[in-house]
């Protein structure tokens, strides 16, 4: 049974260019590649007989070449350019059967685009770009000034609103772009590599905020890359286009578990492995563990049996609590200090789902292995600096 919640449904989806589609058609169905096609029909194959769904509120990445037909698809998505065949389902209406005032309104309220090249008026100051789409709606002034501000707080550029856009950084438009496709409250939001034009510490900074506002927001975001590491950082789930067809959709860890095919092997093996795998992979049972009761003499039994000079401590619970080292547990023997003081708390901690990329800064700080606890703030794990290390040969 599928319970998984689909507002977006692409059904057998082409895009030709030229005047003689139906032989291409034909010759597409007798299995030719695009480029034999082109040369024999002269029609130009964008995209050929491809179908994905879009979980709501969920990152969905499509990740391919320059001609990969990665573009023409999401510009297929709002009819920018409408299809030559199959069909497209918002919330299963077909938007192809949308009439004038359905399909102005589906791009108006349901769907918005944010461009590589930040698509910005440049005779408008921050706020007034950000309000453009409300004040197309008809909104009032105050409603749409009053909108585009939250927005522009959310994306991180509160006292910039009355700036021009001359006046910002390539990361700072990008923002702009982005609150102002917000601002209409879209279902979906349409990336088409929308980070390439950055310098790549803007990029990161623009990835983690994208995520930052997709978590806040639960929106739905179709996105475009060309970048393995970005679609992995990103993508819930990663669709690559090769030849204008879709080759393997998966999750980041099931392609990188079970790639298709060569071509998707070795777009794989082009990654940061540290931007695919998450603290899941390389957490491990900690070998020394100990419930906050048990006192120092257990402790110390504890360490030496296991061969370690320390032990993480846990309540009744399970939840953890800290860490003791040895030092501190010679200190409670000794009478130096009692047992509950002589454990080091609010040690740095995470959880399961963090890719190791995120990790490395904690990681290199961290004076003893990182506990890994859920969302109850109990110990499922640890990770140590050598398996971190380790994960990224």
């Amino acid at each position: 049974m599928n319970n998984k919640d689909i507002i977006l449904k692409i059904e057998s989806l082409s895009k030709l260019y030229g005047v003689n589609k139906s032989a291409a058609f034909n010759m597409l169905g007798k299995g030719m590649g695009k480029n034999q096609v082109a040369k024999e029909s002269g029609v130009t194959v964008a995209v050929n007989n491809i179908s994905f769904e879009v979980e709501r509120g969920k990152i969905f990445v499509l990740i391919g070449l320059s001609g990969s037909g990665k573009s023409t698809v999401i510009r297929c998505l709002n009819l920018l350019q409408p299809p030559t065949s199959g069909d497209i389902l918002f919330e299963g209406k077909s938007i192809l059967g949308f009439n004038k005032k359905e399909l102005l309104d589906f791009r108006r309220r349901k769907i918005s685009m944010v461009f590589q090249n930040f698509g910005l008026m440049a005779h408008r100051n921050v706020l007034d770009n950000v309000a453009y789409g409300l004040e197309i709606r008809g909104a009032n002034r105050a409603e749409r000034q009053s909108r585009a501000m939250e927005m522009i707080k959310l994306v991180g550029l509160e006292g910039w609103e009355g700036k021009n856009i001359s006046q910002l950084s390539g990361g700072m438009r990008q923002r702009v772009g982005i609150a102002r496709a917000l601002a209409n409250d879209p279902d979906v939001l349409l990336m088409d590599e929308p980070f390439s034009a950055l310098d790549p510490l803007v990029r990161r900074d623009m990835q983690f905020e994208l995520l930052s506002i997709q978590k806040k927001l639960n929106k739905t975001v179709v996105f475009i890359t060309h970048d393995i590491n970005e679609a992995f950082k990103l993508g819930n789930t990663v669709a690559i286009m090769k030849d204008g067809e879709i080759i393997q959709i998966d999750t980041p860890e099931g392609m990188t578990s079970n790639p298709a095919n060569d071509y998707v092997e070795n777009f794989i093996n082009s990654a940061d492995k540290a931007q695919i795998y998450s603290v899941k992979h390389i957490m491990q049972t900690p070998s020394c563990l100990i419930h906050s009761r048990d006192g120092a003499n257990y402790a110390l039994k504890q360490m030496r049996d296991q061969g370690v000079s320390s032990a993480y401590v846990v309540d009744d619970n399970l939840e953890f609590v800290g860490i003791l080292t040895l030092d501190n547990a010679v200190k409670v023997k000794a009478g130096k200090t009692a047992f509950l003081d002589a454990i080091t708390r609010n040690t740095p901690t995470t959880t399961e789902d963090v890719l190791i990329s995120d990790l490395l800064p904690v990681a290199a700080a961290a004076q003893f292995p990182i506990a890994v606890t859920d969302a109850d703030h109990h110990l499922t794990g640890i990770v140590t600096k050598a398996s971190v290390l380790s994960s990224l040969v």
